[in-house]
């Protein structure tokens, strides 16, 4: 029996053959050095910080190069997935604003000319280029069992030797076709191997865009191609899929490097143009004892991407963050270019980390309150209402009410050349202005500082409101007569006097200010006093001012 004889009668249904599909697929027409690369999760329903991450650098490097992103979906392995799972990814993605050129987009709809891009679709494709390797000598049936393996990896330990189907241990890679054809044919279950010509001695050569050469041993393993279920495994499925759809870049985690001999050596047999690969590093943290470990879904909140959503933290600070733990050199960029688009910088794999990126919540935080920062009131505004839309109902319904008002909070200290830097999130902002609103206002607690008695308090307060409060003063007039109220109740005006003869005063203007702005506020610190009391208004003010 011939090896096409033996395709055939493991493959009868296959009514394609290989050239169909080379043509059905054709080279992709985009310019010199334009990236195709793809996002290709399993569907277990989410994605994680290191997923976004790849996602992320996936889908930048194709859009500053006129290329092509794109979503496949690997389910091969049906007990990762979970109902919905293609829905979650999809969504996960899209609030973060990372847009696919073609791939799924829902949970059976897709774009683009290269599909099915979800694997478990693809069995015919699978099953005709594992064909074309039996018909050429290059696959086999393998008639094993788990039991049969079970022995195998025992008499392995007990030798010291190599784990795995490899020349004399592969016992049905020299079956005669006719041996295996009566197995087939009398009913015994099987799967499908690839016949390796490797020899473990020789050694391979990985040109890692991010990590360099990397020497490793020639794949010699008869892994498997196909399994009982008539579904591929990933090796067999990723190799067709990024040839078929003409992928140029593979971004991956450095978990994959081992994988690489195996999947070199299917480029070659099949004779396929083998794509550029990229290793990642992993997302590390600092834990509490100094060590680095991997970011993990299960001990951190901030693995998960629903995290950065609940906290109002801005998709855009989120992408700027990844993108310094991407590329080293990209915080120096973005100070020298802060007001260009990230897709005007120069990604570069050789500044990519390859013993993995720390992920430091506090700094995403610092990147996340200049972005906001640098934002308009009504952007603000707006973010936050979509913010509180879903977070924090009673909020929202109070800045709408409020609308103008509210933008005018946002505004205090804004317009101006270093404006203030004291939202780190949507969340973050109603702890930081509560009090400008009635509805909200507890006057239970005051942080006074300093000045702790209430009768001086009162005093203070009385003699601002009785004798030099005047909601028509500008600025420069308001201040001035901050000064007087000192000069009038003896406390310093001017602190250099102060810090010369403290003793003279009662306390300085700090400290007087400190009432003022406490009993409107209950807060020590807080933006511009004077732009505070402009839109509080008189009414407030009198009111919040009468401390019992």
């Amino acid at each position: 029996m011939t090896n096409k004889e033996l395709a055939d009668l493991i493959f009868p249904n296959v009514t394609h053959d290989v050239d169909y599909y080379e043509k059905k697929y054709p080279e992709r027409n985009l310019k010199d050095g334009a990236v195709v690369s793809r996002f290709a999760p399993s569907p277990t329903g989410f994605v994680h910080m290191g997923s976004l991450l790849s996602a992320f650098i996936e889908s930048f490097i194709p859009k500053i190069t006129d290329g092509i992103f794109y979503l496949r979906i690997e389910d091969t392995d049906g007990k990762r997935t979970v109902e919905n799972g293609i829905s979650g990814i999809i969504k996960d993605l899209k609030d973060f604003d990372i847009r696919i050129d073609e791939g799924m987009i829902s949970e059976t709809e897709s774009i683009g000319e290269y599909g099915p891009y979800i694997q478990s679709k693809r069995k015919d494709i699978y099953e005709t280029y594992a064909k074309k390797l039996i018909s050429d000598g290059l696959a086999y049936p393998c008639f094993c069992t788990e039991k049969d393996l079970e022995i195998m990896r025992e008499k392995q330990e007990h030798k010291k030797t190599r784990i795995g189907y490899y020349g004399n241990w592969a016992k049905c890679r020299n079956l005669t076709n006719e041996e295996r054809a009566e197995k087939i044919k009398n009913g015994e279950k099987f799967i499908i191997r690839l016949k390796s010509p490797g020899k473990f001695e020789n050694k391979i050569i990985l040109n890692d865009l991010v990590r360099g050469k990397i020497e490793m041993p020639e794949n010699d393993i008869d892994v498997v191609l196909i399994k009982g279920d008539g579904l591929p495994i990933y090796h067999f499925a990723h190799v067709i899929d990024d040839h078929l759809m003409k992928t140029t870049h593979v971004l991956r985690g450095e978990e994959w490097i081992s994988s690489y001999p195996i999947h070199t050596q299917l480029f070659n047999l099949l004779r396929f143009k083998e794509p550029k690969y990229g290793h990642l590093g992993l997302v590390m943290k600092i834990d509490e004892t100094g060590a680095r470990r991997k970011l993990s879904k299960r001990k951190d909140p901030e693995a998960a991407v629903s995290y950065y959503h609940e906290k109002g933290i801005p998709i855009e600070a989120v992408k700027l963050y990844l993108l310094t733990i991407a590329n080293s050199n990209f915080e120096v960029w973005l100070d020298a270019n802060p007001t260009s688009s990230i897709y005007d910088f120069k990604f570069d794999f050789k500044k990519m980390s390859d013993s993995g990126s720390l992920f430091d919540i506090e700094k995403l935080l610092n990147i996340s309150k200049n972005y906001i920062s640098k934002l308009s009131a009504k952007e603000v505004y707006q973010n936050l209402l979509n913010y509180t839309k879903e977070y924090d109902k009673d909020f929202y319904y109070l800045i709408k009410k409020y609308e103008d008002y509210t933008i005018n909070i946002l505004n205090i200290e804004r317009e101006q050349k270093k404006p203030r830097k004291d939202y780190a999130s949507y969340g973050d902002i109603k702890t930081h202005i509560w009090y400008m609103y009635d509805e909200l206002f507890n006057s239970d607690k005051y942080d006074f500082q300093k000045i702790t008695d209430k009768d001086e308090i009162n005093l203070i307060l009385k003699t601002y409101i009785d004798k030099y409060y005047n909601e028509n003063d500008n600025k420069d007039e308001w201040f001035n007569k901050i000064k007087k109220l000192c000069d009038e109740l003896n406390y310093a005006s001017n602190m250099k006097d102060y810090k010369e003869n403290p003793e003279n005063y009662k306390g300085n203007i700090a400290d007087v200010s400190t009432v003022i702005r406490v009993s409107l506020t209950t807060k020590s610190m807080t933006p511009d006093l004077y732009e505070i009391m402009k839109l509080l208004g008189k009414d407030r003010i009198l009111k919040r001012t009468k401390i019992n």
